[in-house]
């Protein structure tokens, strides 16, 4: 076998523009789930039963279903009801930004109920509401020792992003296929793709330790 650097030389600018898309999609998704998943999982703490039976259904479901399936329901099955063809990227990022949400709840619930209970009621006894004392004193505390799993929820997106390709978003996955179609070229593409993913994925796992270890240097004054 013949090993042809050359096609990888002609096809890298192509990948990284997929590779952008991918590094777009997920961080609109993982920002989008951070959103949905401080909400939901504040609502599985919460001590009015109906809200924190609905997060805790929407948590099981979505986390006990593929990702794959999602997207399909999201932009084949959906469709069928509201009467409308849905954009890709749109259905790329609502599913993937539910599914991370998923995630990010249980995330955030782990993250609040590691800070002392005697937190909350400190900033009750100082006349603060519910919500003032969550926004002003347990958020900012819990997201310090969150970032590392939020990292690798970012870095899981990153790499299960690849999934949109079944509905021909042309991400970098996607690329590497068409490349190879034309090309048949599949050693080089999947090994330069591989190559791409690991470099992003190293990056990302970079810069949450320098978060970390900055955070934890700012507690210690």
């Amino acid at each position: 076998m013949n090993f042809d650097f050359d096609l990888i030389i002609r096809s890298f600018p192509l990948l990284l523009m997929g590779a952008g898309v991918t590094v777009q999609i997920s961080a609109l998704s993982v920002s989008f789930g951070l959103l949905i998943g401080m909400f939901v999982g504040m609502a599985r703490l919460s001590v009015i039963w109906p809200v924190k039976m609905l997060a805790a259904v929407y948590v099981d479901v979505i986390r006990g279903t593929p990702l794959l399936v999602q997207i399909f329901l999201i932009y084949f099955a959906l469709p069928l009801v509201v009467g409308q063809r849905i954009d890709p990227f749109i259905a790329a990022i609502t599913a993937c930004s539910v599914n991370s949400g998923a995630y990010v709840a249980e995330i955030f619930r782990a993250g609040i109920q590691s800070i002392d209970k005697g937190q909350m009621e400190a900033g009750r006894s100082l006349g603060m509401t519910w919500a003032q004392t969550m926004r002003y004193i347990i958020l900012p505390q819990a997201f310090k020792r969150i970032i590392p799993p939020l990292g690798n929820e970012f870095i899981a997106m990153l790499k299960d992003s690849s999934l949109v390709s079944v509905i021909g978003f042309e991400e970098l996955t996607r690329r590497g296929q068409l490349i190879i179609a034309r090309t048949y070229g599949s050693f080089e593409i999947w090994l330069t793709v591989a190559f791409i993913y690991l470099m992003m994925t190293f990056t990302i796992s970079r810069v949450v330790d320098y978060l970390e270890r900055r955070y934890k240097t700012d507690d210690k004054h």
